[in-house]
C-alpha cells in the first residue's frame, strides 16, 4: 500500500489540476488477488496537466505511456492512462471533482442518469461517481476535499434509493413484455439484450433498496444475490436465464418466464 500512497502524493504535488487520488476496486475493499489491477482515481479541477502525467508515467515505467486528455475515454469515464509498474498493472482514471459534487447533489434529490460508456454494457449509472468515493480509500488529499465529500456522501440517499427502485418497478416488466414479441420471431439477439437490461435493473433496484452502492456490472449479480432482500437463489437463477436461450419461442419463452418471476419477487421484496 505504501508504494501507491507515494505515487498518489507525487501525482497531487507534481501535476497541476490533480486535487486528490483515491484507490478503488478490489484493492480498496481488501478483496484483491496478487495480480489484480491497481485502480487510482485522479480527481481533478480545471486544466489538467497531462504532460506532467506522461512525464511521471515514463519515470515510473521507463517507457512512453499515453495519458489521454479529459474526455478521451468517453463521456463518463473521463480518460486516464494504463501503466505497468514493476509488473503490476496500474490504471489512472480521471474524475472531474466538480462534476462528482454535482452528481452527489442530484443523488440526494433522487435524480440519476444512465449514459452510454465504453466498457459499461448496461450503461454508466451516474451514482457510480459517489459510490466510488464512498467505497474507495483516499490516498492523497492535500486540501481535504475528497475526505469532506466522502464524509457527507457516506449515507446512501433515501431519495436515490426510491428513484432506482421505482425505475426497476416499471422498466423491468416493460422491457420483458417487449421481449415477448422478439421471442415469437425467434430473435435471440433482441431477447438476450432485453434480458440483460431487465436483470441489470433488478440488480440496481435490489442494491438501492438495500442502501448499497453498485459500481459496474462485474460481479453485480452475485453481490445482489447476497443481499438480504434478494429473491431466493437470485444469482443462480439470473445467470441461468442466459444459459440456453436458443432461437425459438420454445426456448426463449421459458427464460422470459423466469425473468418475470424474478422481477415479481424483487418487487414484492422491495414493497413496490
Amino acid at each position: 500500500m505504501e508504494r501507491w500512497v507515494r505515487m498518489a502524493k507525487r501525482l497531487t504535488s507534481e501535476v497541476d489540476g490533480v486535487v486528490g487520488v483515491c484507490l478503488g476496486g478490489s484493492r480498496a475493499r481488501g478483496a484483491h488477488a496478487p495480480d489484480s489491477d491497481v485502480d487510482l482515481g485522479l480527481y481533478y479541477r480545471g486544466p489538467l496537466d497531462t504532460g506532467a502525467l506522461r512525464r511521471i508515467a515514463r519515470d515510473l515505467t521507463g517507457e512512453h505511456v499515453e495519458a489521454t486528455e479529459p474526455g478521451g475515454w468517453g463521456p463518463w469515464v473521463d480518460g486516464g492512462a494504463w501503466l505497468t509498474v514493476d509488473g503490476t498493472r496500474v490504471d489512472w482514471i480521471y474524475r472531474d471533482l466538480d462534476r462528482v459534487r454535482r452528481v452527489h447533489e442530484q443523488c440526494e434529490a433522487g435524480r440519476f442518469e444512465v449514459g452510454t460508456q465504453p466498457g459499461h454494457p448496461l450503461g454508466f449509472y451516474s451514482p457510480t461517481y459517489v459510490g466510488e468515493l464512498v467505497l474507495g480509500r483516499v490516498l492523497s488529499d492535500p486540501d481535504g476535499e475528497l475526505g469532506g465529500l466522502r464524509s457527507v456522501a457516506s449515507r446512501y440517499p433515501a431519495a436515490l434509493s426510491a428513484a432506482l427502485v421505482d425505475n426497476m418497478r416499471w422498466e423491468a416488466p416493460f422491457i420483458l413484455g417487449g421481449a415477448r414479441k422478439g421471442a415469437a420471431r425467434g430473435d435471440g439477439f433482441y431477447v438476450a439484450g432485453c434480458l440483460f437490461r431487465a436483470v441489470g435493473l433488478l440488480v440496481q433496484g435490489l442494491h438501492a433498496g438495500s442502501g448499497t452502492w453498485v459500481l459496474n456490472e462485474k460481479g453485480a449479480v452475485r453481490s445482489a444475490g447476497e443481499l438480504p432482500l434478494a429473491p431466493p437463489h437470485f444469482a443462480a437463477r439470473a445467470h441461468a436465464v442466459f444459459a440456453s436461450l436458443g432461437t425459438t419461442a420454445d426456448t426463449l419463452d421459458p427464460a422470459l418466464d423466469e425473468a418475470d418471476r424474478l422481477t415479481a419477487e424483487a418487487c414484492r421484496a422491495l414493497g413496490v
